[in-house]
C-alpha cells in the first residue's frame, strides 16, 4: 500500500506495518491508523505518521535514550485494550515538541504511545505516575548520548528501534 505525507512524500507500506489506535492519539481521536518510520536520514527520531492524514507526523524516541531509569506501569484498562498479556511485550514511545530552538525541545513521558508489536495495537496511554513530565527537556540528555557514542545515531541505542519500518519513499516512476 501507499500513503501521501507531507513530510516523506509517497510512502511504500505493508499492511503489517500500520498500527491500529483503537481510540486514536489526544486531540486526534478520528485518526486511528498510524506507521511507525524510520527514516535513515534522520539519527535521531522515529516518526509517527498518520496513514489518513498525510500533514500529521509526530517525531518520537523511546524514552530509555534520555530517561534510564523510566518507569511506565499500565493499567488493566491500558493492557485490555493493547491486547497484551505482558507489559514487557509492549513498546514505549515518546512524543517530541520541537519548538524553534531545538535546545528546548521536551518530551512526554507522562503520556506514551504504547505499541503491542504483535497485535500491531497501539494506544497513547497517560500513565497515573505524577513523578512523569508532560514536557521533559531532553536536548542535553540526547547530547550527552552523542558525546559518548558518536558513531551510533540515537536512535539505534535503543532496543525499539526496530519496530519501525524502514522508510521506503515512492518515486514518480515507481507509481
Amino acid at each position: 500500500m501507499i500513503i501521501s505525507t507531507s513530510r516523506f512524500g509517497q510512502v511504500e507500506l505493508k499492511q503489517e506495518d500500520v498500527l491500529t489506535f483503537t481510540e486514536g492519539l489526544l486531540g486526534f481521536a478520528d485518526l486511528r491508523k498510524f506507521v511507525l518510520l524510520d527514516d535513515p536520514n534522520d539519527e535521531i527520531f522515529a516518526w509517527l505518521q498518520s496513514c489518513e492524514a498525510p500533514a500529521i507526523a509526530f517525531p518520537v524516541l523511546e524514552p530509555e535514550l534520555f530517561a534510564p531509569q523510566y518507569k511506565a506501569t499500565l493499567t488493566k484498562g491500558d493492557m485490555e485494550a493493547l491486547k497484551l498479556t505482558a507489559q514487557d511485550k509492549a513498546r514505549y514511545f515518546s512524543i517530541v515538541t520541537i519548538p524553534d530552538d531545538p535546545t528546548l525541545m521536551t518530551a512526554n513521558l507522562k503520556a506514551p504511545v504504547v505499541v503491542n508489536i504483535e497485535a500491531r495495537t497501539a494506544r497513547q496511554c497517560v500513565l497515573q505516575d505524577n513523578n512523569l513530565a508532560i514536557r521533559e527537556p531532553i536536548f542535553t540528555k540526547l547530547q550527552q548520548r552523542v558525546v559518548q557514542n558518536p558513531a551510533v545515531a540515537i536512535k539505534n541505542q535503543s532496543t525499539g528501534i526496530d519496530v519501525a519500518t524502514k522508510l521506503h519513499v515512492v518515486r514518480d516512476a515507481e507509481l
